[in-house]
């Protein structure tokens, strides 16, 4: 796939059918929110746990005059601006983000093969300041950055896991249980299980770009331009108490499908009920090997692409 510059894309592809079914997966309307970052009111509309979040009047998109600045000092695990913000929505089982990035020149990630971790979504089966570590879902959308960096979308439900199966194949025994690892398998997407103390595991499935989109070298794809970044996630159905491999992840760089999956396990009879309700801004990674920032323009988030 060629994005608009010309550069060749890693492309992660697969094919799979999706059945719609059931009012609570179709759109309730577009728009839930946007945020310009225009000025630093963000209580006034409707951010919360952490509204001292910075701006900076030097880096913006065209047609904007400021932009969110979230930089890390060197060895630090959060921006200077502290800990997540918060923003509720309406519940939807369909959403869709959309926002401008931009990073520094000597953007350099977390220098792990993980991380750093940047934007979250939360569902009505957490509670409004549930921290991102452990969940009944969590859906994250951030890049992994490895000299350049790669789309990456992710989930847990570290909650959800049947601690008394953990490595079992529960897929086939109960709907009471995790679909990110730990508890089997449903989708077939690798998945990760690993215990966190007191007798608690965590889990994780991602699904990432096979080649770099933010690349350390002035051209295109250079991870110091602003480029547009999209994400689109739908919860998959669920039918006679049973969760069906039906839903959606998508990801677009600068308008080109880059990462795309209809055949997902979001969720299980467990859960009917769940619904995404909650975006953060949280920007986390182990440790900053370098002084680095990367902004943020014009942020969307609605139930559908438009």
């Amino acid at each position: 796939m060629i994005d608009r510059n010309g550069a060749l894309l890693g492309v992660l592809l697969l094919a799979g059918g999706c059945t719609v079914s059931g009012a609570s997966r179709a759109p309730q309307g577009p728009i839930l929110f946007q945020e310009t970052f225009e000025d630093d009111a963000f209580a006034s509309r409707g951010w919360y746990d952490n509204t001292h979040l910075t701006t900076d009047a030097t880096q913006h998109i065209p047609g904007s005059t400021r932009s969110l600045q979230i930089h890390f000092t060197v060895g630090a695990t959060t921006p200077t601006w502290g800990l997540a913000a918060r923003h509720l929505f309406t519940p939807t089982a369909t959403v869709y983000l959309s926002y401008w990035v931009k990073y520094s020149a000597n953007w350099a990630g977390s220098g792990l093969k993980f991380g750093p971790h940047e934007f979250h979504l939360l569902t009505t089966e957490d509670g409004e300041y549930t921290g991102t570590g452990f969940t009944h879902l969590v859906a994250n959308v951030e890049h992994q950055y490895q000299n350049g960096g790669s789309a990456v979308l992710s989930v847990q439900d570290g909650a959800n896991i049947a601690v008394i199966g953990v490595g079992q194949d529960l897929t086939r025994v109960t709907e009471k249980r995790a679909v990110a690892g730990c508890n089997g398998n449903t989708d077939g997407y690798p998945t990760d299980c690993y215990a966190i103390g007191g007798g608690l595991y965590d889990n994780g499935k991602s699904w990432r770009t096979s080649r770099p989109l933010f690349l350390p070298t002035p051209g295109p794809g250079y991870q110091s331009n602003w480029h547009f970044v999209e994400a689109f996630l739908e919860l998959n159905s669920v039918r006679n108490g049973i969760g069906v491999p039906d839903g959606i992840v998508r990801y677009w760089f600068d308008g080109q499908l880059v990462i795309e999956h209809t055949n997902v396990l979001l969720r299980t009879g467990a859960h009917p009920n769940m619904q995404f309700n909650q975006f953060l801004i949280a920007p986390y990674m182990e440790r900053s090997p370098v002084d680095q920032t990367m902004w943020v323009d014009n942020l969307t988030v609605a139930t559908a692409k438009p």
